[in-house]
This record gives structure tokens, C-alpha cells and sequence, in this order.
């Protein structure tokens, strides 16, 4: 069975562990793969935000910078046009948590101004390490997220030569900075970062041995959903490989995923904890 942990946030305390919590992707990007524009108006975001709790998400992560492959980096200014009219339509709107998918010092600390629980580095502390200082000041909660290279290079980068140790190995660096800012590992989540530079013949390696990332010894999150290694010409067919990458999330160990489709996702989580508790009765 997953150890259970306890996510320490300035407002709330979360457990980990009992059952696979599912963090839902709001892209408020006019670029992302897959749902790029959609929401982008604060008023529909708004709407998704309410959808996705009602669906039984349990944190909602906004992004308002893509980090598809190939795709260029904006300006802090540019990503704060984007967040901050949806943050503040939806500040003290939902009774779940949200997250900010960002690596920029600047926007997180509007963000967590703004009533934002937890900060989601695509970095891992890379590009900006003064967001740990941001972050501890806020007594906010961090994930940590595996990234090798950045978007724009990711085609050229050649396959990792040991993929899993090399990740293991890369998180326990970005938890050492967080830990030296002084932030409590009962802030920290840790997540390998599936397709983040990663080839693709490579992810499913990485799903097949995330156990091995539990000697960090914190929680571990995932986001396979929707992810380029996944894709088919039919999103129906896209949407049932991210069900079974999700399910092996779920059976290796994994306490939160981070997924776009809820509902249809926590019919699997829902059947993968099952099958979890099952192995160690």
C-alpha cells in the first residue's frame, strides 16, 4: 500500500495516500496541445473551474504558460495578463485547492497573493530557484516536476541513459533546494515529469518503475494525461491510453495524477485503488 502522507498547506492539511486524488488541468493558454484558447476568457475559465469540482476534481492547476514541446517561452507580464482576471473571478469560489502551474518567481507570488494554495514548478526549481523563497514566505505548497531540457530543445535531447535514476537523482537535488530555503518536506510533492524532455519510448519505462521514486520518501504525483507519447488520431483513442497510463500510475504508487478528463478518470482511479488495496490484504 502507498504511505500515507499528510500535504501541509497554509490553509488546509491534505492526506495522501488513502485514495488517488486527481488534480485537474486548466489551461488558461491560447497554445496548449490540447485544449488551447478554450478557456482562456475568465468567464468560461470560470465555469470550467466549477465544472471540474463538481466532476470530483480534488485541486484544480492552472496554467496560463504552455510547455508543449516546441513551444517558446512568455514573459512574466504576458502569463500574469493571462492568470490573474481568472484568479480573481474564482478567489474564494470552490472549496478545493488551487494550483498554479508556473516556474516564475514574479507570478507565483501574484498567484499566492491572490489565495493560490500550491505552486506546480514544471522546472523543478531549474529556471528560477528564487520560487522556493516565494513559495516559503507564502506557506504554500510546492510540486516539484521533473524537467530535462527545456520545450523548445526537447526533439533534439537524446534518450536518457538510465531514466529512472536520472529522475530520482534530479528530484532529490530540487528537494535538497527547496529544503535549504527552509521549506518542510510536509510542503513538498514530487513529480517525474512523464514526456518533460523525456523520449517517448522512454515514458512507459518510467511508468513501469515509478516505485522506485518512493525512496525519496514524499509524495508523488503524475501527469500522463492527454501527453504526446499517448496520441492518437482519435482523441477517444488518446483518452483510453491515458486511462491505462493512469492506472499504472495508480498501481505504482502514485498519489495524485493530474488529468483533464475528471469524471472519466475517477472511474479509474476509483478501479485502480481497489486493485491496490487488493495486493496488500
Amino acid at each position: 500500500m502507498r504511505k500515507l502522507y499528510f500535504w501541509k498547506l497554509k490553509r488546509r492539511e491534505i492526506q495522501l495516500g488513502d485514495r488517488t486524488l486527481l488534480m485537474a488541468v486548466l489551461n488558461v493558454t491560447p497554445d496548449s496541445f490540447s485544449d488551447g484558447g478554450k478557456y482562456a476568457d475568465p468567464d468560461r475559465a470560470f465555469a470550467r473551474a466549477i465544472e471540474l469540482e463538481e466532476q470530483g476534481a480534488d485541486m484544480i492547476d492552472i496554467g496560463a504558460e504552455s510547455t508543449r514541446p516546441g513551444s517558446a517561452r512568455i514573459s512574466a507580464a504576458e502569463e500574469m495578463r493571462r492568470l490573474i482576471p481568472v484568479l480573481k473571478r474564482l478567489k474564494d469560489q470552490l472549496t478545493i485547492p488551487i494550483s498554479v502551474d508556473t516556474y516564475k518567481a514574479e507570478v507565483a507570488e501574484r498567484a499566492l497573493e491572490l489565495g493560490v494554495d500550491v505552486i506546480n514548478d514544471p522546472s523543478g526549481l531549474t529556471i528560477e530557484p528564487q520560487l522556493a523563497r516565494v513559495v516559503s514566505n507564502h506557506d504554500a505548497g510546492l510540486v516539484l516536476n521533473h524537467m530535462r531540457g527545456r520545450p523548445d530543445n526537447w526533439a533534439r535531447l537524446g534518450p536518457m541513459p538510465d531514466p529512472v535514476a536520472g529522475i530520482a537523482r534530479d528530484l532529490g537535488a530540487a528537494v535538497s533546494r527547496a529544503r535549504h530555503i527552509g521549506i518542510s518536506p510536509s510542503k513538498l510533492v514530487i513529480d517525474p515529469g512523464l514526456g518533460f524532455g523525456k523520449r517517448k519510448e522512454q515514458n512507459a519505462l518510467i511508468l513501469g518503475r515509478l516505485s522506485a521514486l518512493a525512496a525519496i520518501d514524499l509524495p508523488i504525483m503524475a501527469g500522463p494525461s492527454r501527453k504526446s507519447f499517448l496520441a492518437h488520431e482519435d482523441p477517444e483513442q488518446t483518452k483510453f491510453a491515458t486511462a491505462a497510463a493512469v492506472a499504472a500510475c495508480v498501481l505504482g504508487g502514485v498519489h495524485m495524477v493530474r488529468v483533464h478528463d475528471v469524471r472519466e478518470m475517477r472511474a479509474v482511479t476509483d478501479l485502480a485503488d481497489d486493485i491496490l488495496r487488493a495486493q496488500t490484504e
